[in-house]
């Protein structure tokens, strides 16, 4: 008979995420195999993400990154950055989500999560948080800004 020893949360529970902090991510940098490679998962092959040509022809001058790209991408340096390991319950929301500028090929991103507003859910164990988060490049410009919420275990008593 195997032993399967209980993983120990090392994210933050509702209690430890306070109002106001600004939670930073790791950084990563969106490439050319990653624009390519979600076309193909998604299969959102419109022009600005894979025609060269049309592409030099508008402000951005070559192909950019989907929007839903990076935003899946700020959700996994959100994983990476371990806030959210084995005490998140689940994304409920995102709201005002805004594209601000391009991501290009190259570009290095990251994400502020700032915590708005939290509150206990009808059931014990459990609340919500609601976020107001920025994307930034490298530069420090805000590429997307939103607000979004989540479920979160309160510490075990």
């Amino acid at each position: 008979m195997s032993h399967q020893e209980e993983v120990k949360p090392r994210g933050l529970f509702y209690e430890d995420i306070e109002i106001g902090n600004c939670y930073t991510t790791p950084r990563r940098t969106v490439t050319h195999s990653d624009i390519v490679n979600f076309s193909g998962v998604s299969g959102d092959f419109s022009a600005p993400h894979v025609d060269f040509e049309f592409c030099k022809k508008q402000p951005y001058g070559e192909p950019i990154a989907q929007g839903v790209l990076v935003f899946a991408i700020a959700t996994g340096l959100q994983c990476q950055s371990g806030i959210n390991d084995r005490t998140v319950v689940a994304f409920l929301s995102v709201d005002n989500w805004r594209m601000h500028a391009p991501v290009r090929h190259g570009d290095t991103i990251y994400m502020n999560s700032v915590p708005i507003q939290k509150r206990l859910t009808s059931k014990a164990g459990k609340g919500i948080v609601t976020f107001a988060r920025e994307i930034k490049n490298h530069r420090g410009e805000i590429v997307q800004s939103m607000t979004s919420s989540s479920m979160y275990l309160c510490r075990p008593r």
